[in-house]
């Protein structure tokens, strides 16, 4: 146990770092040194020569900056193709509450027939990615309720291309 820090003598003392006490801020949490080096380093932030790090995920497909993590198995990233399928369809229609405004507001006056121009989107379905490379081929059908995610899952196979594709263009 540290004994209390002198009032007025601030980062002097057991406790504050100093070699001399055994307080609470002289190592830090489990998990946080290097064992290689001594230094220090964040959890789960991969070091040189440690696992690499996931660039994009993309269903239960992962991506790194060598290989394709997937699972049905592995792959060199520069080795891969890819394949982005919209299966999924929006529509347009007018909601209900429309609808019951428009009457209510039509025996009042007119102007209640407006409402009938709200209109609404809907999107359902699916968006399909494949992914195929040596010795592994898998797919993965992502549920969409927006196009919004449409758009961001197409961005995530087009970022995994490019990430293909300077894979293979380095080696």
């Amino acid at each position: 146990m540290s004994t209390p820090m002198p009032p007025g003598d601030p980062g002097v003392g057991p406790g504050w770092g100093s070699s001399s006490g055994s307080g609470p801020w002289d190592a830090p949490p489990p998990g946080w040194q290097n064992a290689n080096s001594g230094s220090y380093s964040y959890p789960g932030v991969p070091q040189a020569g440690g696992p690499a790090m996931t660039l994009v995920t993309i269903g239960d497909i992962m991506c790194t900056q060598t290989e394709v993590i997937t699972p049905s198995g592995r792959a060199p990233i520069g080795r891969v193709t890819w394949s982005f399928t919209d299966m999924s369809r929006t529509t347009k229609s007018i909601p209900t509450w429309a609808i019951v405004c428009t009457v209510i507001f039509f025996f009042f006056c007119l102007l209640g027939l407006l409402f009938l121009l709200a209109k609404e989107e809907r999107t359902e379905g699916f968006a399909q990615v494949v992914v195929q490379g040596p010795g592994l081929l898998h797919q993965v059908q992502l549920p969409v309720s927006s196009v919004a995610q449409l758009y961001d899952i197409n961005a995530r196979v087009g970022y995994a291309r490019g990430l293909s594709i300077a894979a293979q263009s380095a080696g």
